[in-house]
């Protein structure tokens, strides 16, 4: 696994504007790097630049000189080229499990399973819809355009590092857009690797450029950069506000996927133990690091101790293990810095009196070295307590009762996220019915289906703007009407 030491920007791999500086003489930051760390072994394991605001400039630039040749491309050539990128994906998907396991911790069945193949189904998806979509309609007298946004910043996070980039990045080339994009510190190398496959897929050069660097640096740069016209971002509600602050300050348009604290309700007469099992799968995926993962378990008072007890049982079946084995389902948290915020939590949770049922703030016996943490599920939740309204981020779940459906909506939208949740009941329709009432962006019904042509995206604090399917790929388009 060996990293570029640049950027790639205008179809080519490009020295640092740092390393650059360093080669003439010391400066300030000349020579940075990244250290890429493995999570499970907490060894540095490559570097990659830390970019600066002069490497944006750079690839801003790129990209805007490829804009109006990407904008005039058809929809046919679009596709090919996109089927080209989207063949690759799927031929590399080996390599990309292994360099999701060495740079995220993520268990080898998981990367293979989850971090290597919904990539390929999510591209597969916007070639679907771009075949189909009606770039021009008439309204009255009026013939309505949808053309391309302009050059889009794209900012992703480290929890799904592919699936990220593919959800913004392709989409946005699918819509006429080229791209400059920003990944997360802790995945970097996942990052190149797409930039490779991209690059192997023959795009015109200045379609797509990587920049990376920290988020202070490079991202603000990208989100305040007046040759940037979109800015997608995923990732905390308080780094989103910062985003959507400096986008608004240039007009510019913006997508956020922020935070969530999603509630998973389990209606009487539902099929508890599936509920319990898979609602517990849900929060503990990705060892817990899921923007999405239904954290808060919303149990009736005739159901509550069976549920607490079955939670418990399953927690055992996720024991921290090491990556690289097969049977691991859990792995370790992405850093140091996760590592020791969720066991903080785990000690608030504590401290304002939840009950711990399974795992807790120590270290997994016998892994002393790793970012990893205990799968912990807690009882006796209130919904004012600091675990039942901020998001932890790591494998935690707060089991919460309730009286009765009123009850239950109450807490399932007493927080101030949005993003998902699921709802478990004998009738489908019933659930629905009390899905319709909450308020997330997608709702699961009975352990429904993650489909990749469903809007993802949430309410209130969890963002704004949705991803995938059509809906995705209209974040980057804008309308232009003709009256006749």
């Amino acid at each position: 696994m060996q990293a570029h030491q640049g950027h790639y920007i205008d179809g080519a791999w490009r020295p640092a504007a740092s390393a650059s500086a360093s080669a003439s003489g010391p400066g300030p930051g000349s020579g940075d790097v990244i250290e890429v760390v493995n999570p499970a072994t907490e060894e540095v394991i490559a570097t990659v630049p830390a970019g600066t605001a002069e490497d944006v400039d750079a690839a801003v630039a790129a990209a805007r000189s490829a804009a109006g040749a990407w904008r005039a491309t058809s929809r046919d050539e679009r596709l090919a080229a996109l089927t080209r990128l989207r063949d690759g994906l799927a031929a590399q998907q080996d390599e990309i499990s292994a360099t999701v396991l060495a740079e995220l911790g993520s268990p080898l069945r998981l990367a293979r399973a989850l971090h290597s193949t919904v990539p390929v189904a999510v591209t597969t998806s916007v070639l679907e819809v771009l075949a189909e979509f009606p770039f021009q309609e008439k309204v009255g007298n009026s013939t309505v355009y949808l053309e391309p946004a302009g050059v889009v910043g794209a900012i992703t996070p480290w929890n799904y590092p592919l699936h990220q980039i593919v959800a913004k990045v392709v989409p946005a080339l699918a819509a006429g857009c080229p791209v400059v994009l920003k990944p997360a510190e802790n995945t970097p190398l996942t990052a190149q690797l797409f930039a490779e496959i991209v690059h192997h897929a023959g795009l015109p050069a200045g379609t797509f450029n990587l920049v990376t660097g920290h988020g202070t640096v490079v991202g603000a740069a990208l989100a305040e950069h007046e040759g940037v016209d979109v800015v997608s971002f995923t990732g905390s509600t308080a780094v989103g506000r910062r985003i959507g602050a400096a986008a608004g300050r240039g007009v510019k348009r913006v997508s956020l996927e922020l935070g969530g604290k999603s509630a998973n309700v389990i209606l009487p007469g539902a099929d508890l133990a599936t509920a319990v099992k898979v609602g517990v799968g849900n929060a503990f995926l990705n060892a817990g690091q899921t923007c999405s993962a239904w954290t808060r378990m919303l149990v009736s008072e005739a159901d509550y101790d069976e549920a607490v007890a079955l939670a418990a049982k399953t927690a055992e079946r996720y024991a921290p293990g090491d990556p690289a084995n097969p049977s691991t389902r859990l792995g370790p948290l992405v850093s140091a810095v996760q590592r020791e915020r969720v066991r903080d939590y785990i000690g608030t949770g504590i401290a304002e009196g939840a009950r711990l049922v399974t795992g807790g703030a120590d270290a997994p016996e016998g892994l002393d070295v790793g970012f990893y943490v205990r799968p912990t599920v807690f009882a006796d939740v209130e919904p004012g307590m600091t675990i039942a309204q901020e998001e932890i981020f790591g494998p935690v779940l707060s089991i919460m009762r309730y009286r009765d459906k009123e009850h239950a909506l109450e807490i399932a939208n007493g927080t101030a996220y949005g993003l998902s949740g699921g709802v478990w009941a004998a009738d489908p329709a019933e659930a629905a019915a009390f899905a319709r009432q909450m308020e997330a962006g997608q709702v699961d019904i009975n352990g429904g289906a993650f489909n990749p042509a469903a809007p993802f995206g949430g309410y209130k604090d969890s963002g704004v703007g949705r991803e995938l399917g059509r809906f995705g790929l209209e974040e980057f388009l804008q309308t232009q009407s003709l009256q006749f």
